[in-house]
């Protein structure tokens, strides 16, 4: 619940809400603004209050940043905008791999706040 997801059981202060929120501000960064060299919608910058609007965010953004990686020359097509440059498939492997640690945080926080696990 909202609650929950609010609630940090680490050290660290890291919730459930703010990695969702933050997975979502990450595709914005790397895709949108830097990638592609656009502002990011201003309805998917709102703070959001509740994890099922955070998860709405998310998938708005996935699906906008689905569309810029889709209609991109190729995966060698250069960052408008980041120093040092770097192209698309360095951008996604980033995302990949801040998505797979992000994960498995999530995993952890899921345990140590309700006892499931991801098994």
């Amino acid at each position: 619940d909202d609650d929950a997801a609010r609630r940090s059981p680490v050290g660290s202060g890291t919730t459930l809400l703010w990695l969702a929120t933050h997975m979502a501000q990450a595709e914005q960064t790397w895709i949108v603004t830097r990638f592609a060299g656009r502002s990011v919608p201003e309805d998917l910058l709102v703070a959001p209050e509740s994890l099922a609007q955070a998860v709405a965010i998310y998938e708005q953004t996935t699906a906008l940043t689905d569309g810029i990686i889709v209609g991109a020359a190729s995966l060698d097509e250069l960052c408008l905008d980041a120093e040092p440059a770097v192209n698309l498939r360095w951008i996604l492997a980033h995302l990949l791999q801040e998505t797979a640690r992000h994960a498995g945080h999530v995993d952890i926080l899921r345990e140590l706040i309700d006892g499931e696990t991801g098994r």
